[in-house]
């Protein structure tokens, strides 16, 4: 079967094949300034063999001009190849940038199991830097060393063998220096990864960590971590130093072995003392680009790890498709026979639920812990990746849905509240364009706008990393200003009363009442009883599947004797 060209491979190898012109004059301009590499040789060949044996002042001056020459446009060539690699970067960076965060955000949404999805980004840095710096001038470079073995033949064939033999030689040692150390520089590149994740991720619960005394027991397996990152690193390092102090020692002892061969050839007089020094000035121009991937291997290696790795997120996640735009929904929601699992889990999460929610009702779904609430709120918004059966909005799927516009149209409070490093403001209007009249009415619905006026800056308070300077209720409560922020249509919130006082409590049912009046679709979950006389509808799951639905007092009756007359009862 015909292997696909690198250009068809893949969405990566796609995306990396766009920036061929751009390689392309890079190695034009690289074979300028390989070529005039050649102009200090010739001069000095000219120096020896023919002005100082000539004696010509004006022979001196024009080869020195023409020298000075050739090398203003080598290095013109080599800064113009700088500077092309410099934007290529540049323009990389900008294109691919985005579509790597999206990848990575689809992998955090479907709670992908593999590594980190943020390295996507370190990987993307790590092929760029290589792409456009000293790994694709070695590339370019490297091809030169036929055209100086071949320029070293003219001068002599014993030469040119010569350079032939140590050329292989080196060549040799950077195969073999790829087979001693890749495998090392790959155990160390992921264990010092791994490292450095953990420690990130017990930063993020410093707060428990300390208060129960557990940062020693942390430190502890951190080191261990640490320690064999550490090792493994050194091992690397070790080993690919031994190769280059190798080859430094080769290249070395070639140059010198090259000088002495010439030298025996002038004293047979079958070569001048100027072609002497021209071809070990060549040797070197021979040996150079050879020696400089070995240097470069070690960025060769975590290059290719990182295309392989960027390669295969592309891949799982691939660039979303245009959804449909069926503008203002109207907040009917249908599920139709939905299941969801999980990740290494036998039995799933939810087992065939098929419920219909009609337009502008408040749905209060209650079940014991576990029953899984949380995920079929998630499933209702698309968010929950591994399902089987419909979620559909107004008739439509809603992942066929243009998720862009549909955003704006629903309002979500997790049950983990998460805020984002800014303003007040901007949370509540979703870093979006702030419309201050906007961002008032939610402010003003969810009854925080007198508090947020106490902050020294109002709305323009900076809240910090995650909303850290603020308190567990005030992150909870401007998390349902955002919710509500746009009048939404559709409003899912998951323990929004978790952590509220009774004036917060209070706002909130308010807040309930406000959107029944204009006619939104609300799914709330609660463990608190007081909430379900709020509610049009009763939706208890148990074990992942529907136990009842349907109307609140219907559903009551069908709990418990006369919970219609109680609705203020525990409702598990």
């Amino acid at each position: 079967m015909k292997k696909p060209l690198f250009f068809e491979r893949s969405e990566l190898s796609r995306s990396l094949w766009a920036f061929r012109r751009e390689f392309i004059w890079v190695g034009v301009f690289s074979l300028v300034a390989n070529l005039l590499m050649l102009t200090p040789s010739i001069y000095m060949l000219q120096i020896f063999d023919r002005v100082l044996t000539s004696r010509s002042e004006t022979t001196l001056i024009v080869v020195t001009t023409f020298l000075v020459v050739f090398i203003a446009v080598m290095a013109f060539a080599d800064w113009i190849r700088s500077r092309l690699l410099v934007r290529t970067g540049t323009r990389m960076d900008r294109e691919l940038n985005p579509r790597v965060f999206t990848a990575s955000f689809d992998a955090y949404l479907r709670h992908h199991t593999g590594r980190n999805p943020a390295e996507a980004f370190s990987s993307l840095t790590t092929l760029r830097q290589f792409l456009t710096g000293q790994g694709v001038i070695a590339f370019f470079d490297t091809p030169w060393t036929v055209i100086y073995i071949v320029v070293i033949f003219f001068i002599h064939p014993l030469l040119g063998w010569l350079s032939i033999l140590f050329a292989g030689i080196q060549l040799c040692l950077t195969w073999m220096s790829n087979r001693v150390t890749v495998k090392d520089i790959e155990r160390a590149a992921v264990s010092g990864t791994d490292s450095v994740e953990f420690a990130r991720s017990k930063l993020r619960n410093i707060e428990p960590i300390h208060a129960m005394g557990m940062l020693g027991n942390m430190r502890k397996r951190w080191l261990d971590f640490h320690g064999e990152s550490f090792d493994k690193g050194s091992i690397s390092i070790e080993k690919q130093e031994r190769q280059q102090s190798l080859t430094k020692f080769v290249r070395y002892s070639m140059q010198s072995l090259t000088l002495g061969a010439a030298a025996l050839l002038v004293i047979d007089g079958r070569l001048t003392p100027g072609a002497m020094i021209v071809a070990n000035l060549l040797m070197a121009r021979v040996l150079q680009p050879l020696d400089l991937l070995v240097s470069t291997w070690k960025m060769f290696v975590h290059a290719k790890m990182a295309f392989l790795q960027l390669e295969t997120v592309f891949e799982e996640f691939p660039e979303r498709a245009a959804g449909i735009n069926q503008g203002e929904p109207q907040g009917h929601i249908s599920l139709h026979n939905l299941s969801a699992t999980a990740p290494g889990r036998d039995t799933p999460i939810l087992d065939g639920i098929s419920v219909d929610i009609p337009p502008g009702k408040i749905v209060v779904m209650v079940g014991p812990s576990g029953s899984g609430k949380s995920t079929l709120a998630r499933c209702m918004l698309g968010i929950w990746p591994d399902i089987e059966g419909e979620v559909l909005i107004d008739g439509q799927k809603i992942e066929s849905l243009d998720r862009k516009e549909l955003g704006p149209h629903i309002g979500y409070l997790p049950q983990d509240i998460e805020l984002f490093e800014g303003s007040i403001a901007e949370n509540i209007a979703r870093f979006g364009k702030v419309v201050p009249d906007k961002v008032v009415r939610a402010a003003q619905r969810t009854g925080i706008h007198e508090m947020i006026l106490r902050f020294p800056g109002g709305y323009d308070t900076e809240i910090g990393m995650a909303g850290g300077m603020l308190s567990a209720g005030q992150r909870q409560r401007i998390g349902l200003a955002r919710a509500m922020y746009g009048n939404p249509a559709f409003i899912v919130l998951d323990e929004p009363n978790a952590n509220l006082d009774d004036a917060g409590d209070q706002a909130l049912v308010r807040a309930i009442d406000d959107l029944k009046m204009q006619g939104k679709t609300v799914v709330l979950i609660s463990h608190r009883p007081y909430i379900v006389k709020v509610a049009d509808f009763l939706l208890v799951l148990r074990d992942g599947k529907v136990a009842h639905f349907g109307p609140r007092d219907a559903v009551l009756a069908e709990i418990r004797p006369h919970a219609a007359a109680k609705p203020t009862e525990s409702m598990g």
